[in-house]
């Protein structure tokens, strides 16, 4: 059998869970003597589409199967046609659409979709809110961007398990440090932001979380910045190195861990082309909280007001 060849396509290189959905493609690739390209799309979904379709008319080689998470709010329904009208297989990560099974129809190499339960982590961090502020409180969340399904699929699990009394204040981010630094710079400039009394502040991933108390850290007064920086901070991802690492340094107070999951997609595309059969159309990966919420007790905040 000849040796398989796949591309991986993701959003951006410029954000934790990214740089570990590469290393993961990376690792397993390696592990099942598999050639793996990668390649990024700078959170653009028609340089996206156009990187893609540029492989999939290639006169030259083409790869067996396309792995890919959307980089914005289109899991790239007439792509994916391509891709399966040329024979390659199609892997969309961390999206559901509703073409997939018309795909396993007409094209015989693997088509399937592997997806974090984004709804899940999203009631996952509201539940760590309900555990961190016992009494209720303000949360100042910086969310992903507009066009992505997984930011809204979060926000609506939050809304779920969050208290009654934890208010939430939204602001966007792009899934990147930098973005959330911005976003909470610029909501500073704001003469309301000095009137709401925030009692923590959370990322819907790690390094949003960071961004946002790398702005309260240098974009403040000292009496400000001591005040902003004693609040509790959360985010999502909780990848060993950054995420769990930054919970164990006590620069957040929680995260949800969300696996990569580019690896378990190569894993199961070879596994289908060795049986020759087609692997369950969706598969959900599960978060959890870390650190698990019954340890969150002795991480609660102060009362409702504390921060002002």
């Amino acid at each position: 059998m000849k040796k398989l060849n796949l591309l991986v396509s993701l959003p951006t290189d410029d954000n934790d869970y990214q740089i570990e959905q590469a290393n993961s493609a990376k690792d397993v690739a390696r592990r099942l003597n598999v050639d793996v390209q990668i390649i990024q799309a700078d959170n653009d979904a028609i340089t996206q589409s156009q990187q893609l379709l540029k492989v999939i008319q290639s006169s030259g080689p083409r790869p067996d199967g396309i792995i890919f998470e959307p980089a914005g709010g289109t899991g790239l329904p007439q792509v994916g046609a391509a891709a399966a009208a040329a024979g390659i297989g199609w892997v969309i990560l961390n999206r559901e659409v509703e073409y997939i099974p018309e795909l396993r129809r007409n094209c015989k190499a693997p088509v399937f979709s592997i997806t974090s339960d984004h709804e899940e982590i999203g009631r996952i961090q509201g539940r760590q809110f309900a555990a961190l502020l016992p009494q209720g409180g303000f949360v100042l969340c910086i969310q992903g961007p507009s066009g992505s399904s997984a930011a809204q699929q979060r926000t609506t699990g939050m809304y779920e398990t969050k208290p009654g009394n934890v208010q939430v204040r939204m602001l966007k981010g792009k899934w990147t440090e930098i973005s959330s630094y911005q976003a909470v710079s610029s909501w500073l400039k704001l003469c309301t932001s000095r009137e709401m009394h925030i009692d923590l502040v959370a990322g819907q991933d790690d390094s949003m979380a960071l961004g946002a108390r790398k702005a309260f850290q240098e974009q403040t007064s000292i009496t400000e910045r001591e005040r902003w920086l004693s609040l509790p901070y959360t985010g999502c991802d909780g990848l060993p190195q950054t995420g769990q690492a930054w919970v164990r340094s006590g620069l957040l107070a929680a995260t949800v861990v969300n696996p990569a999951n580019t690896g378990m997609a190569i894993d199961m595309f070879v596994h289908a082309v060795n049986i020759g059969s087609q692997p369950p159309e969706r598969t959900f990966t599960q978060p959890e909280s870390f650190p698990p919420l019954e340890a969150l007790a002795g991480k609660r905040s102060k009362p409702l007001g504390s921060a002002r």
